[in-house]
């Protein structure tokens, strides 16, 4: 069906463009590099939390592969609010939802979405970021959650690893869509809950949230799944919670923005590596 009005463009990691089509339903329309394939099964999990009543927005069409990059549409959802509040309060709410995604995708058995995104990708770097120089303590905090990391034997689940409130909108206080599909990841449940604890309270710019809203996250998404992580879950929900923030805070000195995660990783490294015990 023929587009008949352009609702907006967006491109970054993907490029993303919003339309109204002929018989007025508003669509986007997504198009990534993608030479392995993974969106197959990044789309199958949105398109299972859809039809499961997760407040996301349901795929419309399959994705198609050509030429290295893969494009797929879905319903567009274009109300609500960004949560600005970096707090623990906001923090528990993000991980309530985070916690009810695990579930239901977990029940739902999706597909691994792999290989994982770059920001996950414990055992290399992306290759603008090897090239790069970086400050000592950098390179060293990376190396010993490196080994941390790779030393992890935890049961892998399907969850998504870049929630960040401006993928999420909310109408009072309640969840009304989460975005951002194509960033699915196959973790540990407790790397995928400590990364989400470092990453909630971004929005326009990568940061790091406060050290006590990350323990209120891990400690309301514990509650929420009705289980406790273990010492060592808990150690490895730390050391993501740093990987990402490394990650970011590279590519801020790479591009020269503002040094938003670079500055609370210098605060708070120290806290965080010594409940990793990394």
């Amino acid at each position: 069906m023929p587009a008949t009005e352009a609702l907006f463009l967006v491109s970054h990691l993907s490029d993303v463009v919003g339309v109204r089509v002929a018989d007025g339903r508003e669509v986007v329309l997504k198009r990534r590099v993608d030479e392995l394939g993974r969106a197959g099964a990044c789309v199958r999990a949105q398109e299972l939390l859809a039809s499961h009543g997760f407040p996301c927005p349901p795929p419309l069409t399959e994705p198609v592969f050509a030429d290295g990059f893969v494009v797929h549409a879905e319903a567009f959802v274009g109300r609500g609010e960004i949560e600005t509040d970096d707090s623990p309060a906001a923090a528990g709410r993000s991980a309530v939802l985070l916690a009810d995604l695990i579930g239901r995708l977990s029940a739902l058995d999706a597909p691994p979405p792999l290989p994982n995104p770059e920001w996950v990708r414990w055992d290399s770097l992306p290759e603008r970021q090897a090239r790069s120089s970086a400050p000592g303590w950098i390179d060293e905090t990376q190396g010993r959650l490196r080994d941390k990391l790779a030393a992890c034997r935890l049961q892998p689940v399907v969850g998504h690893v870049d929630w960040e409130a401006q993928n999420m909108r909310w109408e009072r206080s309640e969840p009304l869509v989460v975005h951002d599909w194509d960033s699915l990841a196959w973790l540990p449940e407790a790397a995928i809950a400590g990364t989400a604890s470092g990453v909630f309270a971004s929005h326009g710019q990568p940061t790091l949230a406060p050290l006590a809203s990350s323990t209120a996250f891990l400690e309301a998404y514990q509650r929420e799944r009705g289980a406790r992580f273990s010492r060592g879950e808990e150690e490895i929900a730390w050391a993501a919670s740093l990987w990402v923030a490394l990650h970011n805070a590279r590519d801020e000195l790479i591009y020269d923005r503002p040094r938003l995660s670079l500055e609370r990783l210098e605060e708070q490294r120290a806290d965080r590596l010594a409940r990793a015990r990394a």
